[in-house]
């Protein structure tokens, strides 16, 4: 009895079960019973930039006389329609898997190659082939560090970028509201001289924006794609001008200005563009986990904590004591933060296995890079919407702490000396006493003075 759950493949080392109703071939099969390793799978955004290349490079292909048109056109109909998301279940192959990310590689030329026949059945006089069409000119060797580049740029551009430009404009909102808002600084989590809590948001601010920076530059490197240097960098079995006209393609296709790498050697045998990405998103994670940090410090509370500051209610704090909120969305970001540093470390040591003429970490490396622009991208816009448009100050509280404040006395240390400074200081923390008091109490100075030198409002800037 035949069965109707599968169907025989081919490849070159003999034939495959396949699932019956499957798009992909004998090598995807292959590599799925090879590696059942975590059941993660790629994100769709590299299977996609995959699928890009294989378009362009048809097209392309096309153009040079190397592949007919009517084979052309089914192949790229294929490939528009993988990118619509109708296939997405098409793509079983695990991360954890060949390091050059070959079997995933053979996933795309298969599924396009069979989709193409499927298409153009009837109409077809040759039979669409995953490696003598789809895959022609190509390598995985260039293709898989190629569609790390594109999927990278494609995510930073749409997602990352625009998820940190609402933050920041966010945050310059609050740095404004909060300009008037006088507050103790705090150093060694210890009272410090007074400053704005507008002046403490802008440092968040800033760093964000020097992270955008950053981040907007890594498009030099990303932009020279190796796809042309085939299996070593030398270009066997593609035409000469297959490099650069394939970069054009993807450009038009992406609206990023892509162009050929000037070194194919190089952008094959190593990835210290990817390398250069995650250390700029570790940078931004630990800017982010500073502000999340200070955030959550700020409103504690809301009774024996700091409380100057007031975030939104989101959700119920606790399981058993009524009424507790917590600072949730500060918690996720802290989380989100822990894991981009640590695939920024996973990306590291796939930086070492650039052995020779090919990394063999490949699929760890993409995988890892989308993966912390995906959560950082998300984190920030719960950030947004959740927590920093919302959140409010206690004016009243931060107000407090600075008239109770032993540092207020760092103003008088140009008048009255350091050491008298400190001795008053000291006797404030003995007595609970503020620095004012004691200082109108021993007549060192006068009221007018007292009230010029202690004003806070002197203290935040330069005299």
């Amino acid at each position: 009895m035949k069965d109707k759950k599968t169907r025989i493949e081919k490849d070159s080392m003999g034939s495959m079960k396949v699932p019956f109703n499957a798009l992909y071939g004998a090598q995807t099969q292959r590599a799925v019973n090879n590696f059942p390793v975590s059941d993660i799978k790629f994100y769709k955004d590299f299977i996609y930039s995959i699928v890009l290349i294989k378009k362009s490079a048809v097209v392309v292909n096309s153009k040079l006389g190397h592949i007919d048109k009517e084979s052309k056109n089914f192949i790229v109909e294929a490939c528009n329609q993988i990118l619509d998301g109708k296939y997405d279940d098409q793509f079983p192959v695990d991360i954890f898997q060949t390091g050059s990310g070959t079997s995933t590689n053979m996933n795309v030329n298969e599924v396009i190659a069979n989709l193409s026949n499927l298409l153009g059945k009837g109409k077809l006089k040759n039979k669409i082939h995953p490696n003598d069409h789809v895959n022609f000119g190509q390598s995985s060797n260039d293709t898989i560090p190629t569609a790390i580049n594109v999927s990278v740029s494609l995510n930073i551009k749409n997602s990352l970028i625009p998820s940190l430009d609402k933050l920041i404009k966010s945050l310059t909102k609050k740095e404004k509201e909060f300009n008037s808002f006088l507050k103790l600084g705090r150093t060694h989590l210890q009272d410090a001289t007074p400053m704005t809590l507008g002046q403490e948001f802008s440092a968040y601010k800033e760093l964000l924006i020097k992270s955008r920076k950053r981040l907007n530059n890594c498009f030099l490197n990303l932009s020279r794609l190796p796809q042309g240097g085939t299996a070593v960098g030398t270009g066997i079995n593609t035409d000469k001008n297959f490099g650069k006209l394939i970069a054009k393609e993807l450009s038009k296709n992406t609206k990023i200005s892509f162009q050929e790498t000037p070194n194919h050697f190089e952008a094959q045998s190593a990835q210290d563009c990817s390398l250069e990405v995650s250390s700029n998103l570790k940078n931004l994670a630990v800017s982010l986990s500073k502000v999340s940090n200070d955030i959550r410090w700020l409103a504690s509370g809301p009774r024996s904590g700091l409380g100057e500051l007031i975030i939104p209610s989101v959700q119920p704090g606790s399981s058993i004591m009524p009424g507790k909120v917590n600072p949730v969305i500060c918690e996720s970001m802290l989380q989100v933060c822990a894991q981009v540093i640590a695939n920024d470390l996973s990306i590291t040591l796939g930086g070492l296995g650039s052995v020779f003429e090919l990394n063999l970490m490949l699929p760890l490396i993409a995988h890892n890079l989308l993966f912390s622009i995906n959560i950082l991208s998300n984190s920030m816009n719960l950030f947004r919407i959740k927590l920093i448009d919302d959140i409010k100050a206690d004016k009243d509280k931060c107000k407090n702490y600075i008239d109770g404040s032993l540092a207020m006395c760092t103003s008088l240390a140009p008048i009255i000396g350091y050491d008298s400074a400190s001795k008053i200081a000291y006797e404030a923390y003995q007595t609970g006493k503020t620095i004012k008091e004691l200082v109108l109490e021993k007549e060192i100075l006068s009221i007018d003075e007292v009230e010029k030198i202690l004003d806070p409002k002197s203290m935040i800037k330069p005299k």
